[in-house]
């Protein structure tokens, strides 16, 4: 496998909460619909008295609102850490469940229920993009499309594979390339582009994260 140097590979997080229908962020939902973002610090002199910062879901920095799945997705680092997805405190995606590979790794949730249906990954540097195609091809409306990228998941991204995802909500993936890290979490009959998706360059920051909450619209 190929070696990368400390600024090559950029792991990239995506951590939020999403509503069961989505129909205030991706279906039918205005594209400006509310987002909060919340960043928490360390008191500069904690005590013994001070209790534990909470856990939520996934890792979440606040809990997310009744009607609200939690998720959290992770690219991952050069070729060297395996990338997350989690939902709901379950682990979909991991090196330690033995099921994420280099390229690009997808987890397909059913939108109402947010059942798990599948997660398979796909090797853009020496497979065979036709696999990924005939994979999202036939999604069904209202699937939830959870993407975290491996390494390299641009080398064999064709033009289709490009509009596919952009027919999912992804702005990014017309410009992914070489190394490039990526995240994203669209859905099937997407009437707005996503907001749920982080991209960084081989040659950005080590690292990029987005910590947000999704409110209803109002």
């Amino acid at each position: 496998m190929r070696l990368a140097g400390p600024l090559r590979g950029v792991a990239v997080v995506l951590l939020v909460g999403l509503t069961w229908f989505l129909a205030s962020t991706i279906f039918g939902g205005d594209s400006g619909s509310s987002v909060r973002h919340f960043f928490t610090g360390a008191s500069e002199e904690p005590t013994a008295a001070e209790p534990r910062p909470r856990r939520y879901k996934c890792g979440l920095s606040a809990p997310c609102p009744p009607k609200h799945l939690a998720f959290r997705v992770v690219s991952g680092a050069a070729n060297v850490i395996g990338p997350k997805i989690c939902l709901e405190d379950k682990m979909l995606v991991s090196s330690l469940k033995d099921n994420a590979g280099r390229g690009i790794n997808v987890a397909l949730v059913n939108g109402v229920t947010g059942e798990l249906l599948e997660t398979k990954s796909f090797d853009m540097w020496a497979g065979d993009v036709s696999d990924l195609l005939k994979f999202i091809r036939p999604l069904h409306e209202g699937t939830l499309v959870f993407v975290a990228s491996f390494d390299d998941a641009a080398t064999k991204m064709n033009d289709e594979a490009r509009r596919l995802f952009e027919e999912l909500g992804s702005t990014a993936a017309k410009e992914l390339a070489f190394r490039d890290s990526w995240v994203f979490v669209g859905a099937k009959g997407i009437e707005n582009k996503s907001p749920f998706e982080q991209d960084s360059n081989a040659t950005g920051h080590e690292s990029a994260r987005f910590f947000a909450t999704v409110g209803e619209n109002g």
